[in-house]
């Protein structure tokens, strides 16, 4: 068979993903460059080899979309505060290194990739900086990629179900190709457009593995006898359950697993203070050819989250925007005058800062016949005034609307923010009464078609104070119109279970992660895909499952959804994609699937005086800039405290 020509895509071109090699430095500009301090000590002592041989033929230089960036100055501890130890995951969202990454315009990029090919979204072949090597100098070659995908994610014990379900194109695998020590091809027989997007988020899909670690808790490789010892004495079930403690590259709690991350957690769990050490071996290098990252150590500290306002207040973070909520900003603005900090405010990226689901799913017989006419959704957004908790909980700085893309975004029309939207009391009381909602009890709330009063519980994984607010205003503007709210906070487990099972009624939770969407990014937000998705959450699971639990889309807009989601990934072009991303969005807009409240909320992030290269102006994200990933924190370094001159 003839192969297609591949393409190498500029890093401006507007295409599916938009990708360059960024190597514009050389190997020798690294050599001749100075060694940090902290590591010059230990290669003077033997106890590493020169920077010269710890960095990839070609290390990634740049970035080159920051002209604010300047020249660093190496050391310095960074200190950061946490909400419990399962955030040392964090890290790894703020260090974001990853195979190919967004750039702060929204293109991808190769990362820890030197270059990939992209041949009709079909087959994508990486290519690997050759000399690269994990944290604890071992290569980092193509066997990496053989070892996870045929010993892992292909093996019943680590993975039951199969491979990532993201990895599936129409329900098939790709098939997995290993060329050479630094080349990967994976190649699907349809397109699938997501693959580098997977692997450029937050969370990312990870298709490695450090094979020359883990090999010694995997059944194939390892002495049994030996094997059966460690597990016993790590308390777990099997080889396969140690093999997954020990080789999570995103829980991050591993010490001794081998990273590619700039800093590397040195700190075995349970702890209430973290530490992380530059990566000896990381890729990365500035313009000038010094390997990043410029900062020693990332310091976490755990903290009662509801505490992680008032600490940072006193001048215990260098930089914290995690756990500060918008209403925290005039404290923190008053303790900017005693402490060396300046609170900047980001831009955010989530639909809705305050959204309600109506649970699609939901057991009750008479309540999910109610959900499922657009009648009664559209009454219940037309019931809250967004203007009113824009004015009372946000100060009039947010935009008022539905859960959608933000003005930001290409895609946005504002027809799909106002759209059902507008606070009309009495337009929503005449759907109500359309539908047969026209009997109330004596205190003025509307009967149910079975007789009970419509009091609708809200459930939440714990009210926060913001939350509890807009819910509130909500409970006074829907009882004029004779819906009765009840709010019902949760554990965080418990929460998602009642929603799982569908004993939730309505949930409530921030809306998209991703309100700036482009063409070329996956609609699977707008589609149900994923049990994550609290208004449908069995349509999800069925997809998640390939039909082996949950339940397929049974309402006309569900499976049209579905349909467009097909279409998206099957678009020849990014018009293509745009066009089927319109009709999703006009859906949503109509159907009102989920009741947004007021988007573009500020952001408040404290951000040490002493520290540069972190921009003035910013969008505060989880998906797509992996909150500070996409700046480059590697980048960012400490002003000594004397203030002394570089």
């Amino acid at each position: 068979m003839t192969r297609p020509h591949p393409r190498k895509l500029a890093p401006r071109a507007t295409a599916a993903v938009a990708l360059a090699a960024l190597i514009l430095g050389t190997p020798g500009a690294a050599r001749a460059a100075e060694e940090p301090p902290l590591l010059a000590e230990r290669v003077a002592a033997g106890e590493l080899p020169p920077m010269a041989e710890r960095l990839p033929e070609t290390p990634f230089v740049g970035p080159h979309d920051r002209s604010d960036l300047t020249p660093g100055r190496y050391g310095g501890t960074l200190r950061l505060l946490m909400g419990g130890a399962r955030d040392v995951r964090q890290m790894v969202v703020y260090g974001y290194a990853r195979l190919v990454g967004y750039r702060p315009d929204l293109t991808l990029a190769p990362d820890i990739l030197k270059d990939i090919e992209v041949e009709d979204n079909r087959i994508f072949t990486l290519h690997l900086r050759r000399g690269h090597r994990w944290s604890d100098g071992a290569p980092f070659t193509s066997e990496d990629f053989r070892y996870w995908w045929e010993e892992v994610a292909n093996n019943d014990k680590l993975f039951p179900a199969g491979p990532p379900v993201v990895l599936r194109v129409h329900g098939e695998l790709p098939e997995v190709e290993y060329p050479s020590e630094t080349t990967v091809r994976y190649t699907w027989p349809r397109p699938n457009p997501t693959f580098l997007d997977q692997l450029a988020k937050a969370r990312p899909l990870y298709i490695y593995a450090p094979a020359h670690y883990l090999k010694q808790f995997h059944a194939n490789h390892a002495d049994a006898e030996k094997l059966e010892a460690e597990v016993a004495e790590a308390g777990v079930r099997n080889w396969a359950a140690l093999h997954i403690r020990q080789g999570h590259l995103y829980k991050n709690r591993n010490p001794d697993l081998p990273s590619l991350q700039p800093w590397i957690n040195t700190t075995r769990p349970p702890s209430e203070r973290f530490v992380f050490k530059r990566n000896p071996y990381f890729h990365r290098v500035d313009r000038d050819g010094r390997q990043l990252p410029y900062i020693d150590k990332v310091v976490v500290t755990i903290a009662d989250k509801g505490l992680i306002p008032a600490k940072t207040g006193a001048g215990d973070s260098d930089l914290q925007a995690r756990y500060l909520r918008f209403d925290n900003y005039t404290f923190l603005k008053e303790a900017e005058k005693k402490q060396n900090f300046e609170v900047r405010l980001w831009d955010t990226a989530v639909g809705s800062r305050v959204t309600l689901f109506p649970n699609l799913n939901v057991q009750d017989q008479v309540l999910r016949k109610l959900f499922r006419d657009v009648r009664f959704r559209r009454a219940l957004s037309l019931g809250i005034n967004r203007d009113e908790i824009n004015q009372t909980v946000y100060f009039g700085l947010g935009q008022a609307g539905n859960n959608t893309l933000l003005s930001s975004s290409p895609l946005f029309d504002p027809s799909f923010l106002e759209r059902w939207a507008h606070y009309d009391p009495e337009a929503a009381s005449a759907l109500l009464d359309e539908i047969g909602l026209n009997e109330r009890n004596d205190r003025g709330v509307r009967l149910l078609s079975d007789g009970r009063p419509l009091e609708l519980i809200v459930e939440s994984a714990g009210i926060a104070t913001e939350e509890s607010d807009v819910l509130e205003l909500i409970r006074d503007s829907w009882r004029a119109i004779g819906i009765k709210l009840f709010t019902k906070p949760l554990q965080r487990e418990v929460f998602v279970n009642r929603i799982f099972a569908g004993e939730t009624q309505i949930s409530v939770s921030k809306g998209l992660d991703n309100g700036i969407a482009t063409a070329d990014m996956s609609p699977a937000e707008f589609v149900p895909i994923t049990q994550d998705h609290l208004q449908w959450p069995k349509w999800g699971q069925y997809h998640e499952t390939r039909g082996r639990s949950g339940q397929a889309p049974d309402m006309p807009a569900g499976r049209k959804l579905m349909e467009l989601y097909t279409a998206w990934y099957e678009a020849a072009d990014t018009a293509a994609r745009r066009k089927v991303w319109r009709q999703i969005l006009e859906i949503h807009a109509d159907q009102v699937f989920t009741l947004g409240t007021v988007s573009a909320i500020p952001q408040p992030v404290v951000v040490n005086k002493r520290l540069r290269n972190l921009p003035k102006k910013g969008i505060y994200s989880w998906y797509p800039g992996s909150f500070f990933g996409t700046y480059r924190l590697d980048h960012a370094w400490l002003e000594p405290e004397d203030g002394a001159a570089r």
